[in-house]
């Protein structure tokens, strides 16, 4: 056996072994040394440059962002000053975006400005708002798919897991197969055969093959459904799926009890139902580029919202079911498709068009002018049928307290039943939702004289155009009170008040007030045209004259061909020819 060394001989090997470095001599120090000096010298110099530079920069860089400060809040107030000319509907939510957008430029600046600065700060509030949705829809998904799972459908359960590791999977020709089937209770041809065998296919009809519109469509995409005497022709054959019967009983009376009209079937729908509204909503989401908002929004959400907030057996709307309607819609993160989803509910008219309205008049606040609500009392007050005064407040209570009161008026002015009875449905509405102050306001109304009822009415066109609102509604508003009184006075109010008014809202007016709402003419417009002209070319008005020549030039100046200017001339042109070639002249138009 070999020894080992003596420990003091294994230490001093060791240390031979580590003493690898070898000593520099003191000449080769000494001649290094002036050239060390200078790298160091040349290195503190650069460093005192790049502290000078630095501190160059920082101070520029806080000019920079103290300009931007400045120049985005001018940009804020002169935005903020033209919103403010905007329908009062729409103002409050747009200065609110603005002074959200201008606090959290001014956050990011300040932190720019101290350098602590986190790279989720300058992430904009909206992909914020974007990330958590998706979060929020990926966990909603999956709980409906936990659901859907604990209710025992007739979905194939290994299908239903894969939606949780892959939402996406959702959207595969197998499971959009699958999902039609649960709809219409059928079943794919594949799934047959491989879970029972093709022997199994004498107890269901091919429902997708048909001689004349689809003779030979492929293997995959036949759907087939039980036949109606399934129990006896099992009976009768005992042979056929002998070692499957038990699973095969199990799915026909799932997929029977997922027909019928019942609470199980119901839980299941709406499980399924919200499971694709989130899953469509989270595709949308992570496809944005690819995907057409049209199309989702408008095509395919709508019906899933009909569907949750519409049972078979109510024909009546449910505030419990609206809310987790609106729970969903709230996902939506712009408003224009909340909206859009809203506005293509109800298209076949009932109770899903009195859904559509519930849902916009929860939110929004109009006016009893507003086309909106005007087609909301139409749908609701058949012609010339007034429904029973509970009825119209079982509806009306569902809206907020602003369109209760927009709604009861509507229905006073309603053209659908006489003016009397009108009246009285709109008084019986209000006490039915114990709306006491509204109710006293249309009793005062009603005992008013003609001379008061005339300058209310007047005085509500003028608080129309005062609050600035749209040249449609205004219009709307003259077209109402001269149909229901047309006589000198009335048109010689109507041209004072819009004389009063600024100088484009009176072309506008102007353009506007030939066309109904259903594209027609309306008779009493070229009479009112040609009022409206002759008073306008005469001496006794020249002051409003220039007004409207002002305007019209500004317009031709901006844009020759404007809208605006054309139909204005067009119109003027089509109740007196010599005054349009007046008002062409003045402002300054080459005559073709």
């Amino acid at each position: 056996m070999e020894t080992l060394p003596p420990m003091g001989e294994y230490v001093s090997m060791s240390e031979a072994q580590d003493n690898t470095i070898a000593l520099v001599s003191l000449e080769k120090i000494q001649k290094e040394w002036n050239d060390l000096t200078l790298r160091v010298a040349q290195a503190e110099t650069k460093q005192a440059a790049l502290e000078h530079e630095n501190k160059g920069l920082r101070t520029l860089l806080e000019r920079v962002i103290e300009q931007r400060q400045k120049s985005h809040s001018e940009l804020v107030t002169l935005l903020t000053t033209l919103v403010s000319k905007l329908p009062l509907n729409d103002v409050g939510v747009i200065i609110a975006r603005l002074v959200a957008h201008n606090q959290h430029v001014a956050e990011v600046s300040a932190s720019l400005v101290k350098g602590k600065l986190d790279d989720n700060l300058l992430q904009p509030a909206i992909l914020k708002t974007l990330d958590k949705t998706k979060r929020d829809l990926a966990e909603a998904a999956k709980t409906e798919v936990e659901k859907l799972l604990k209710l025992d459908t007739a979905f194939e359960p290994d299908m239903l897991q894969a939606l949780l590791a892959n939402p996406e999977n959702f959207f595969s020709p197998a499971v959009a197969r699958a999902n039609r089937g649960f709809v219409k209770g059928q079943l794919p041809r594949e799934r047959i055969i491989k879970d029972f065998g093709a022997e199994a296919l004498f107890f269901f009809k091919d429902v997708t093959t048909d001689v004349k519109f689809n003779p030979r469509p492929k293997p995959e995409e036949i759907m087939l459904a039980f036949k109606p005497e399934f129990a006896e022709l099992l009976q009768q054959n005992p042979g056929a799926a002998a070692d499957r019967r038990t699973e095969l009983e199990a799915l026909h009376q799932k997929i029977r009890q997922s027909r019928e009209n019942t609470e199980p079937a119901r839980t299941q729908k709406t499980a399924f139902l919200r499971l694709s509204f989130f899953l469509e909503l989270l595709h949308y989401y992570d496809h944005q580029s690819t995907e057409s908002p049209d199309v989702v929004f408008a095509q395919r959400l709508p019906p899933l919202i009909e569907q949750l907030a519409i049972t078979g057996e109510r024909d009546t709307l449910d505030e419990k079911l609206l809310e987790a309607v609106e729970a969903l819609l709230a996902l939506i993160i712009i408003t224009d498709h909340r909206k859009a989803v809203v506005n293509n509910i109800g298209k076949a008219g009932g109770l899903a068009r009195t859904l559509r309205y519930t849902l916009a008049f929860r939110v929004e606040k109009l006016s009893d002018m507003d086309s909106l609500t005007q087609e909301c009392i139409k749908h609701l007050i058949p012609q010339g049928n007034a429904p029973a005064p509970a009825a119209l407040a079982t509806v009306l209570r569902l809206f907020n307290p602003h369109m209760q009161q927009a709604c009861i008026r509507a229905i006073t002015a309603t053209d659908r039943l006489r003016k009397e009875d009108a009246a009285k449905l709109g008084k019986a509405v209000a006490q039915e939702l114990g709306l006491k102050e509204m109710l006293d306001r249309l009793n005062e109304q009603s005992s008013l004289s003609p001379e008061r009822e005339r300058q209310l009415a007047w005085d509500q066109i003028k608080d129309l155009i005062g609050s600035r609102a749209t040249p449609n509604d205004i219009v709307a508003a003259l077209r109402k009170r001269l149909h229901f009184r047309y006589d000198a006075d009335e048109i010689k109010q109507s041209w004072l008040i819009l004389t009063e008014a600024d100088a484009m809202v009176f072309v506008r007016v102007f353009c506007l007030l030939p066309y109904l709402p259903d594209g027609q003419t309306d008779p009493v417009a070229r009479a009112i045209l040609e009022s409206f002209v002759t008073r306008l070319t005469h001496e006794k008005y020249a002051v409003t004259y220039a007004k409207v020549i002002a305007a019209l030039k500004n317009l031709f100046k901006v844009k020759a061909d404007s809208p605006a200017l054309l139909n204005f001339i067009t119109l003027v042109k089509w109740v007196d020819a010599a005054a349009a070639e007046k008002i062409s002249a003045d402002i300054g138009m080459v005559k073709p």
